[in-house]
């Protein structure tokens, strides 16, 4: 998929047009589960936990048309699938450590 294609229907504000690609909870953890690099499926379900397999498949494939993870299938059998983020998904990593510092500070200043 192009850029231009991905840049259609996009909001006018960059804020939300970030909230729109990784706003939704399972994919901020898809993310960070991929960051340290390729992962199967079984992998990226175990290691997020409570997700099921239709939601984890819905979410991969709405971010693999976003442009931030490629899917790789191997014609083995039984067939063997792959996920990676592609250089747009891994230009993430900023704001996944802002968060998870942000997470941190707050979890340090809210503690009893």
């Amino acid at each position: 998929m192009s850029e231009h294609e991905i840049q259609k229907g996009l909001p006018a504000c960059p804020v939300e047009t970030t909230l729109m690609l990784i706003g939704d909870k399972w994919k901020v953890l898809i993310l960070r589960d991929l960051m340290p690099g390729t992962k199967r499926f079984g992998e990226l379900k175990k290691s997020i936990g409570t997700i099921s397999q239709k939601v984890l498949t819905a979410q991969l494939r709405d971010m693999e048309r976003s442009g931030l993870l490629i899917r790789t299938v191997y014609a083995e059998v039984p067939p063997r699938v792959e996920y990676s983020l592609t250089d747009l998904g891994r230009s993430l990593k900023p704001i996944l450590d802002a968060m998870w510092n942000w997470g941190e500070n707050y979890k340090a200043r809210t503690q009893l």
